[in-house]
Formats: structure tokens, sequence, C-alpha cells
């Protein structure tokens, strides 16, 4: 019997990449390419949408080529996918009406600021389990209908598709056949009942959005539709969004358990059970995933900049050549680092939801270098998962004894150390961190038959664990010292 194998895409906000994943769980191979982050003004963020598609197909290809495999013994294909990042396409010619409004965009922060003024704040909240904010979706299709010429006209006519990114990929992919979504993934739309599991009347009503464009709604772990490659069908039988693939990737099937991803932004999730819980202390409340008949919710903190400030650092002062270096520089300041970065580059999420507020650097004297700023940007996102997991532990009334982490910045030990010595709990990293990657191809082979969900349990092994240090008086005085950063930076802007 030939191997069998589960390919899983990741449209991620800087790259799109490809995995191929056999039988026992393990990558054989992978395929990367980035894409070009587009700053029309201050504050707003773009994507291609066509070179989003044209980078993930060619991945695609070409990771099955490396990987030497047939193509008709991959059973199934998974989707992961930047959340948020709104595409708007006409479905006749299939070209996208104006760029991606990416997640980190701020351009909507006036409509937002509108329906709160109108009074739907508290019905969003209740619907949804969103905060009224632009990070989300529903504020980014308005924009794009008011704003691209008759754009209005089309959509009003039937000939307009929004989609999140996974349903631009499925459409797509589908040979333009299939126009649908996951219940994670409409849940970040703010325009999705996430009780009623359907799309919100009102919300629609007051954004001027037209019921035809959205995607159907479907489970998690669901055979969607077919790619067809070679003339080869391979099922599309898995979606959800990041965040909830890498919760779903670190196998937090339980309620209570939590993980934290540390990428261009910093998600720090909760699986919270069948019930839905709602968050007093400014967490989202968000589906995990669909399967087996079940919706599974989640609280959720969304750090904005996490994995972007270290790019700052390369990219915009330029005195770092790459991520992996940070570690090096970080470790030649000695003691307690005097300086606080705090990378609101985009605003803060939570649990703060300042739109307003902008990046600060705090606690510069004459001897300050380039050492201390990378290390207070590295700490930076260890200071602002410790204010998820506080408002986390304060809803959920879980004590946390044990965090599991993923994306590229856990590789770095020296923040992995600090995270646990802030939070005062063991860090986990397992072997493999690729676990966003991992949640769409375990959702895609639970779908197609190849794994039963108890089995991804065994596939999870711990590479290092990270025990605090810190005393007590230290950690506060620590933490202290970063609140008071936040406050300064907040409302910045009038």
């Amino acid at each position: 019997m030939a191997k069998k194998y589960i390919l899983a895409l990741d449209q991620g906000t800087t790259s799109s990449r490809s995995v191929i994943v056999d039988e026992k769980g393990v990558i054989i191979e992978i395929e990367q390419q980035e894409i070009q982050q587009i700053f029309p003004k201050s504050g707003w963020v773009e994507h291609n949408a066509l070179e989003i598609l044209e980078t993930q197909v060619s991945t695609l290809k070409k990771v099955i080529e490396k990987a030497n495999i047939n193509v008709a013994d991959v059973i199934g294909l998974g989707i992961t996918n930047q959340r948020e990042t709104t595409v708007i396409w006409n479905k006749n010619t299939g070209k996208p009406i104006y760029n991606a409004i990416v997640w980190q965009d701020m351009r909507t922060a006036d409509v937002c600021e509108k329906l709160k003024k109108e009074g739907l704040e508290n019905h969003i909240k209740q619907t949804t389990g969103l905060v009224v904010d632009a990070y989300f979706s529903a504020t980014k299709i308005h924009w794009i209908l008011e704003n691209v010429p008759n754009a209005k006209v089309a959509a009003a006519k039937g000939n307009l598709l929004f989609g999140t990114i996974d349903s631009w990929l499925l459409w797509n992919l589908s040979d333009r056949k299939i126009h649908a979504t996951d219940y994670s993934n409409a849940s970040r739309t703010m325009l999705f009942d996430i009780k009623n599991l359907c799309w919100d009347e009102t919300i629609l009503a007051a954004l001027n959005i037209p019921k035809s464009m959205l995607p159907e709604v479907k489970p998690s772990s669901f055979h969607f539709g077919n790619y067809i490659l070679d003339g080869y069908k391979i099922p599309i039988a898995g979606i959800a969004g990041d965040q909830q693939a890498a919760l779903f990737g670190q196998a937090c099937f339980r309620k209570g358990e939590a993980k934290n991803t540390y990428g261009t932004g910093c998600f720090l999730l909760m699986n919270t059970g069948t019930e839905l819980q709602f968050s007093k202390n400014g967490l989202l409340t968000t589906i995990a995933w669909g399967i087996d008949n079940k919706v599974y919710y989640a609280l959720e903190g969304s750090v904005f900049v996490a994995g972007a400030a270290i790019q700052w650092l390369r990219d915009g002062l330029q005195i770092i050549k790459s991520a992996e270096e940070s570690e090096a520089f970080a470790l030649e300041v000695e003691g307690e680092n005097p300086v606080i970065v705090v990378p609101a580059f985009a605003g803060l999420g939570a649990p703060y939801w300042d739109m307003y507020a902008r990046g600060a650097i705090f606690g510069l004297t004459r001897d300050t270098g380039k050492n201390h700023l990378i290390k207070a940007t590295l700490q930076s996102l260890a200071y602002q998962t410790k204010d998820l997991l506080v408002a986390m532990q304060h809803d959920a009334e879980i004590p946390l004894t044990s965090l599991k982490v993923d994306g590229g910045a856990c590789e770095n030990n020296l923040l992995m150390q600090f995270q646990s010595d802030i939070l005062d709990v063991v860090v986990e990293r397992p072997e493999i961190t690729e676990t966003t990657i991992m949640g769409a191809a375990y959702l895609t082979g639970i779908c197609v038959g190849l794994w039963k969900q108890e089995e991804i349990l065994s596939h999870r092994k711990i590479d290092k664990e990270f025990t605090p240090e810190y005393t007590v008086e230290k950690r506060d005085r620590l933490y202290k010292k970063w609140l008071k950063a936040v406050e300064r930076s907040k409302d910045w802007i009038d």
C-alpha cells in the first residue's frame, strides 16, 4: 500500500507556505514564498490578492515536487489563513475589485466610532463575541463598497463576493465553484452570530452589506469541494483561521487548555468548550472550530504587533540583519533592561482596544544602545502576553499552570525564558512548532479518515520546558513599569 499524505496550505500575513504531512503526522517537506506588504497611507496595510493566490498555488505545486510523491497519494488538502483580511472580487471576472485590506489596517476607525454612536456596540459583542474594532472584516467590507467606484451597484446586482483569505483560496482552488468559509473564520468578520451560527441581519444593514456577497459557513473539518491537480481530485477537507488551527495543532482539546502563537501578531487562545463564555476583561469570544457536529468556543486575546516588531528592527531601524540575530544582541545586555518598548504600531489590541495608541520607547538614557532596544522589543512580546493571560484568568477562573507556545519567535530561548519568568508558569515548546499548519492538516486528516482526534495527542512531543526563575517582587516590579508605559502610549492621536 502506498503511503498517504495531507497537503496543508498556510497563507499568512508575510508569506504563503505549503507543507506535506505523512501518515504519522510528520512534516516531510515545506515550501514558502514571501508576499509584498503594501502601505498606501499611514495606518493602511494591503496585500495583492492575486499575488496571494499565485504564491500559494506555486508553493503547493513545488512542495509536491520537492517531496517527490505522487499526486494520487495526496488524500486531502487543508487551508489555514491570516484572519480578518478582506477580499472582494467580481464573481464573473474572478478579479478583486481592490487590494486585500489586511487585519492590521486601521483605516476604518471612524466607521467603528459611528457604529458605537448608533448604539450597536452591545449588540455586536453579544452576537459576534467581538468588540467594535477596525481589526475585523466588517468595516473593511463597508469601506471597499463605499470607496471603490461602482462597487455598491455591482454588489446590489449580486456580482460581488466577499471572502476572508480562506474563501478566496477555496473559490479559486475549486475552479470557482465553492464560495464558503468555516465557523472559525466567519466568527472573525464581526458579522456572524456565533450562537445561532448565521450571518447577522442587523449588522449587515448598519453597514449596507448585501447578504448575497457572503460565503456559506461550514464546519472546520468538512469536505468543502475538490482541487483538481494533474487530473486527480484532492478533497479540500479542512479550513480554520490560523490561531484556531494552532490551538487544534497544539492538541488543546480540553476546556481550559491554552496556547500562545508568536507570529506577526501574538495570539493567546483558551479552549472554553461547547458553551459560550463572554469576557468581562477585554478579551474576545470566538469559535475555535466545528467538528463532529459540535462547535467549540475559545477566549482570545489578540496582540497586533509581535513578530512584526522584530521585522521593524530589521527593516525599519535596520539594526539587525535577521530575526535570529535578535537573541544574541539581547544577551549582551546584562541585568535588568531599563528600556521599555510599547510596539503599538497599529493601535493596542486586547485587553486595551485602543485604536489610537501608537508605538513608544521609554527609559532612554545616554548609554542606551541598539542592544537595549532589541531586548526591550523582544520583552514587549512577553509583556503583552502577560496582559492577555491576566485578563483570561479573570474571565475563565481557571489557573494556568503551563502555556503551550508556537510560532517563529518561540525559537528564541531568551524570550521564552522571560515569558516564563514574567508569567510565573511553565512554558512548553513542542518539537514541531509549525502547529498552525499542523492544525489544518489534522482537521483535514480527520475528515478524510486518516486519523482520529485522540490519536493527535500522541503526535505532540515537548522540545523544551522553561520554568520561572524570578522572585515575586521582581516580576511585579517589572510588570508595573510595563503597565505605566502602556498608559503613556494610549490615545496618542486626537
